[in-house]
C-alpha cells in the first residue's frame, strides 16, 4: 500500500514539476475542449446560414467595413448585443450568429468604451454620421471619441475592391462575377467617409 501511494504521489508530482509535460497535457485538454465546443458549430444552421434579409456587403459598404477595422473602431465599439433585458432595452434585439456569417472577421466582442453599434443602421442620418466622424464633440460635447477628419479627404482605394471581394468569395461570401467586376466602378469617386457611413447605416437592419 505504501508503495502504491508513493507511486501515485510521484506520478502527480512529476506532472506538476515538469514544464514540458504540463504544457503538453494542457494543450491536449484545450484541443479536446475546442473540438467539443467549436466543431459542432460548423454544422449548425443557426451559425452557418444567414438569417432572412442578410445580404453580402456592397462594394462601398465593404470598403467602409475595412476602414472601420483599419481605424480600430472595434476596440471601443463591439457589435454584440447580449440577451439581457438591460442590453435589449438600450440597443435592440440581441445579436444572433446568422447576422454575421458574411463578416470576416466578425465584430463580436465585449469591449464598450463607446456604445454597441450592432443596431446603429438607420438610427441617425448620413449627415449626423458625417459630422460625428469628422468631430464627435460637435454633436456630443462630452465624447472622448477621436476625430477622423481625413476620411472626408481620402478617396476609397477602388483598385483593391475586386481582389477583396474575390478573397471573401473563397471563404463563402456569395459574390457574383458581375459584382466583383463592377466593384471598382461602384466605389469610384467615393471618399472613405462615404464608405464608413454606408457600412454603419446597414448594421442591424435585417433583424428587428
Amino acid at each position: 500500500m505504501a508503495n502504491d501511494n508513493s507511486k501515485a504521489v510521484l506520478s502527480h508530482e512529476k506532472i506538476e514539476t515538469s514544464n514540458f509535460l504540463m504544457i503538453v497535457l494542457i494543450l491536449v485538454v484545450l484541443l479536446f475542449g475546442g473540438l467539443v465546443e467549436i466543431v459542432p458549430l460548423f454544422f449548425q444552421k443557426s451559425t452557418t446560414e444567414p438569417i432572412k434579409g442578410i445580404e453580402p456587403y456592397t462594394a462601398l459598404q465593404l470598403a467602409g467595413r475595412d476602414i472601420y477595422t483599419r481605424e480600430g473602431c472595434y476596440n471601443c465599439h463591439s457589435q454584440m448585443i447580449r440577451p439581457f433585458r438591460a442590453e435589449t432595452l438600450r440597443y435592440g434585439h440581441y445579436s444572433v450568429a446568422g447576422e454575421s456569417v458574411y463578416d470576416h472577421p466578425f465584430q463580436w466582442g465585449s469591449k464598450r468604451t463607446g456604445p454597441d453599434l450592432a443596431r446603429v443602421g438607420a438610427k441617425y442620418s448620413d449627415e449626423w454620421h458625417r459630422i460625428h466622424l469628422t468631430n464627435p464633440r460637435d454633436l456630443v460635447p462630452e465624447s472622448n471619441m477621436p476625430a477622423y477628419p481625413w476620411l472626408a479627404k481620402t478617396p476609397v482605394d477602388a483598385k483593391v475592391m475586386p481582389s477583396n471581394m474575390t478573397a471573401l468569395r473563397r471563404v463563402g461570401v456569395p459574390y457574383t462575377d458581375a459584382q466583383i467586376a463592377s466593384a471598382a466602378e461602384d466605389v469610384k469617386g467615393k471618399t472613405e467617409l462615404d464608405a464608413t457611413i454606408a457600412y454603419l447605416q446597414v448594421l442591424g437592419l435585417a433583424l428587428k
